[in-house]
């Protein structure tokens, strides 16, 4: 058996009516949506419900699967505590998704629950499906048990890698499984909304209704995380899961519902799986496009950024530390989408490291981004090392798999990866704040023991207030505490 629908649904607690308490009104368009939804899953009679949430356990670098035999909760938290569920896991499935993603060395399992309660996000659709399946199957002695799963930090390819495994899953154990895609889309839609206006708010909603109204699901690999978190969506990663498991098959999509009226955005699609289909294997058509952009952009790089990709990408593969050798010439395995690393068959050399590489000295910074996001940076202020081509090196190796803001960067995460390498010049003292410029200046801020550093011309870093409040942050240095402060201007390679 395989997943025999998926449902794209959001989770306003007021749509409720025990919370809303007639606020719920002026979604009524949702919420006719939200019961034929009920009513369709209820038809399905499923065995098991999966629903993925936002606001269950979540973690950077783990997709958790709540454990046990199941789990409570109300809408106490709404004023509602008479709303309440008492609902049944289906630990046989759960099992299965766990010992799929052991052997496949995928970051799933049940590890690190902090909260048996049920999340709203959870909630919320159980509401619904519970006021008709009740009726309708628990009457006959009949009723559906559950999986509940958290998204994670990881990028959006492993969460359509997640969805290939939960359809395995349902299939190995013979499920008659339905997914609920829980998820509200932009919190930024209207300035009188709870979380004010961003013109990528509506942006994103006409984006993703579109997108999912065709079940065009290889595009939701290519919402970029800037533009998300720009719209303060919270349900991406969640569409991205469900549209992993129905990778390879036609899929029937329907557009039930969408509304803004709150400033945020509540869409319901539903999808139905049909034949197989090849054309329709988004993961492997996005890696395939994501290694032609990654040649491209091997080709592009110079000489400082080449060093660091080699570096990071002999360690990753093969944990080798390379070494400088002006004898040797730089160049990068060639990625490969068929395999889970990058082969040897293939390489660009680029000729021997320049030699102020080899004979210079100084602080370098290496960050990593993969589809726009921040995967690790790692550098020094000054120098370390016998030369800056080592200085490179080792900052490259740290930015993969030593940041603890992230896990390690894993192998087939390489043809994905955006590199750039900074070369600090020597911090000088200044005075006041008066002196930076965001866009020339890096900032050093130091209090004993304590230093922090922030680069220039970073993204969302527009004002030297935010600037010198983020150094100290990074540095444990309190917003009210005095600073000696230095600037530096740096040479950016990418």
């Amino acid at each position: 058996m395989s997943i025999l629908a998926a449902f794209m649904v959001p989770h306003p607690p007021m749509i409720v009516p025990a919370v809303g308490r007639g606020g719920e009104e002026q979604i009524r368009e949702t919420t006719a949506a939200y019961e034929q939804v009920a009513e369709e899953i209820a038809r399905l009679q499923p065995e098991t419900i999966i629903i993925t949430s936002p606001h269950s356990i979540m973690y950077a670098d783990y997709f958790h699967i709540s454990p046990g035999k199941g789990a409570e909760g109300s809408f106490s938290e709404f004023g509602a505590p008479q709303v309440s569920f008492d609902e049944t896991y289906d630990e046989e499935l759960v099992n299965a998704i766990c010992d799929l993603a052991d052997r496949n060395g995928f970051p799933a399992g049940t590890l690190g629950e902090r909260n048996k309660r049920l999340d709203h996000g959870t909630m919320v659709p159980l509401w619904f499906v519970r006021q008709v399946y009740n009726r309708r199957q628990e009457a006959a002695g009949n009723d559906f048990r559950l999986v509940r799963i958290g998204l994670s930090g990881l990028p959006l390819t492993d969460h359509y890698r997640f969805g290939q495994l939960l359809r395995k899953a349902v299939h190995d154990t013979g499920r008659r499984a339905v997914l609920i895609a829980s998820g509200d889309l932009s919190h930024k839609l209207q300035d009188y909304g709870p979380y004010g206006f961003a013109p990528e708010g509506p942006q994103y909603d006409e984006r993703i209704m579109d997108v999912c109204g065709r079940a065009a699901f290889g595009e939701l690999l290519e919402f970029e995380d800037d533009f998300c978190e720009k719209a303060a969506e919270c349900g991406h990663r969640s569409f991205v899961i469900m549209a992993g498991a129905f990778d390879g098959q036609a899929v029937t999509a329907q557009k039930l519902a969408h509304q803004d009226v709150t400033g945020v955005g509540y869409g319901i699609c539903t999808f139905y799986p049909g034949e197989a289909d090849n054309s329709r294997r988004f993961l492997d058509q996005y890696m395939e496009k994501a290694q032609q952009a990654y040649l491209r952009r091997r080709g592009e790089e110079d000489p400082y950024v080449q060093l660091a990709r080699r570096a990071l990408e002999s360690y990753v593969l093969r944990r080798e530390v390379i070494k400088p050798d002006s004898a040797t010439p730089v160049s990068t395995a060639s990625a490969s989408v068929a395999t889970d690393q990058l082969g040897d068959a293939e390489s660009a050399k680029a000729g021997a490291l320049p030699e102020e590489l080899l004979t210079t000295r100084a602080g370098a910074f290496v960050s990593v981004h993969e589809g726009g996001a921040l995967r690790g940076c790692i550098g020094t202020i000054g120098p370390t090392r016998a030369t800056l081509a080592e200085e490179i090196i080792g900052n490259a190796i740290s930015a993969a798999t030593q940041d603890p803001r992230f896990s390690p960067i894993r192998p087939e995460e390489l043809p994905m990866l955006e590199i750039s390498v900074d070369i600090l010049g020597e911090p000088e003292d200044i005075d006041s704040e008066e002196e930076l410029d965001v866009k020339r200046y890096g900032v050093i801020v130091t209090n004993g023991g304590r230093r922090g550093l922030l680069l220039p011309d970073l993204e969302g870093v527009d004002t030297v207030r935010q600037q010198v409040q983020i150094a100290k942050q990074k540095a444990g240095i309190q917003p009210h505490e005095n600073v000696r402060l230095q600037r530096f201007e740096v040479i950016r390679h990418e």
